[in-house]
This record gives structure tokens, sequence and C-alpha cells, in this order.
């Protein structure tokens, strides 16, 4: 069944069990929110029953099953059963991985699955020389402007909608294009979704925002961040903000995956990342 959103309960329960304990090592994938906003790019479809799990396509074409339940807990037959319309089981974590005998399962990952990992400290200062640029974009965005930000809610939607229609322009893109479609869900879904952040002002004018999600205590994958290109700093400017200023303790930043995309494995490497997080890819040996 196509994904929707009175699915989430059950889906979401079920994900939830994968999460729990896997501490920064969770996988940016398990949330029903990154599902349902991306299920037309990956044709996600629901597979309920005893041994729920959901359908689709990766970035490069694979028919993959994501498995709802813990792979340990299903009898090898089943999975062997599972697996014959699907060319692997995706995305796994690698206690997950670890409990499919190897006799039966090949294992592989891709760099451009994995998910990289941030320490938040690392945000506070941008501390030390493979920092300096973006130390100094922040404290140059924070000299020539009057920064202000403010908590996502309903009222700041509108901006954080006008902020997404300049991104757009800015990247020279039409409606529908990059995850426009997505990031829309996202804002008018912002609370359902269990996603959090704030609305960032230059002089009063909407220049940014992110919205992230807590998928473990203290771990939060930033699930979108927008920033206008006229303004230079403003994402590492977003980011320590967010360190700094959520409600909540931060403790580690999960920043997806690249898919492959030089433009965002540059930016992603900036940051330094502290691990690269891999989802492995489990095929049946024929």
């Amino acid at each position: 069944m196509p994904l929707s959103l009175d699915m989430q309960a059950p889906i979401e329960a079920a994900l939830a069990i994968l999460r729990d304990g896997s501490g920064e090592h969770c996988l940016s994938d398990h949330a029903f929110s990154n599902l349902y906003l991306f299920r037309a790019a990956h044709d996600y479809r629901y597979l309920p029953g005893p041994w729920p799990c959901i359908t689709g396509r990766t970035y490069d074409g694979m028919r993959h099953l994501m498995p709802l339940f813990a792979l340990s807990d299903a009898p090898i037959d089943l999975l062997c059963s599972l697996m014959e319309a699907h060319d692997a089981l995706y995305p796994l974590a690698r206690r997950d991985a670890d409990a499919l005998p190897s006799s039966l399962f090949a294992l592989a990952e891709s760099a451009d699955d994995a998910d990289y990992l941030y320490a938040a400290s690392q945000f506070l200062e941008y501390s030390g020389r493979v920092m300096s640029d973006k130390r100094g974009q922040v404290r140059d965005l924070q000299g020539a402007h009057v920064l202000s930000a403010q908590a996502f809610d309903e009222d700041g939607l509108g901006a954080a909608r006008q902020v997404l229609e300049g991104w757009m322009s800015q990247k020279s893109k039409v409606a529908g294009e990059a995850d426009e479609s997505a990031c829309i869900e996202a804002l008018e879904n912002a609370g359902r979704f269990g996603l959090e952040g704030f609305v960032h002002f230059a002089d009063g004018l909407p220049v940014g925002f992110v919205l992230a999600q807590e998928l473990q205590p203290r771990v939060f994958v930033m699930r979108f961040a927008k920033g206008l290109d006229s303004h230079v700093g403003i994402y590492p400017h977003m980011f320590q903000h967010f360190c700094r200023s959520f409600a909540r303790p931060v403790d580690w930043l999960n920043f997806e995956q690249d898919m492959g995309l030089p433009g965002f494995r540059r930016s992603k490497r900036s940051y330094g990342p502290a691990a690269l997080i891999p989802k492995f890819r489990a095929s049946l040996r024929r």
C-alpha cells in the first residue's frame, strides 16, 4: 500500500524499536517522517502483517526491502521468502547486518548511503584550523547584519516558506525540483512529525531555517536546512545556534547521506564529520 498519514502510528512504533539503544549511530532513515516525505522519490510501499516491511527503490534503482522488525527475531526462511521479489534488505544498521548468516547473505555498503555524524561540541565555537573558514564566515555575517532567530511554529511558517522560495530562486530551480515538495510538507506537518528548529532573520528579514528531529536522546538529524546564498555564513551560523540554543541538550548532529552528489559531499565534509555511519545492503547468495 502507498504510504499515507494514517499509517504513521504502526510504522513509527516499529521504527522506534529499531532505533532504541542505537545512540548516535541511529540511521537517519528509521523514522516515519523520512519515509513519508520522500515516498514519491522512492516509491515507498507498506507491507503490513506479523513481519511488516517497507518496500521501495534506492536512488540508484535497487529494489529494496526495509524490515520493520529486528532481523535476529525472524526465521531465516521467512527472510529468504521476503527477498524473492527484492534485490536487497536495506538500509541495515551494523547490528542488524551482523545478525544475518554470512553463508546466506552478502553484505555491501556504499559511501553514497552513509550518514554524516558530527559532535555538537565542534559547532559551538568552530575551533581549530580546519574550522577557521566557518568561524570567519559566522564572524563576518554577525558583523554585517543584526541577526535573530525564533523557534519554528505555525507563526514562522510564512517566513520559512519565504526562505524556501528565495532558496529555489537562487538555485535556479523551478517548482517541484530539488526537495521543495518534501520541504513544504515538512513545514506544514512539523508538529505531527516531531520536527523542531528555528527560523533565522537578518535585519528583520527571513534568511534561513532548520528543521531537525530527535532520533535518540541528544541525537538530532538535520532534516531540512535552507539558507539564502546572499548571506554567506548562514549555514554555519544556523548549526551553531541550534547546538547552543535548542531547548534540550544536543550531543550529536546527523546530516544524512550525500547521495554521491559532489556538492553535498564537499559541503558535509567541510564540517569535519566525526564518523560516517554505514548503511548495509544484504543480498541473498544465489
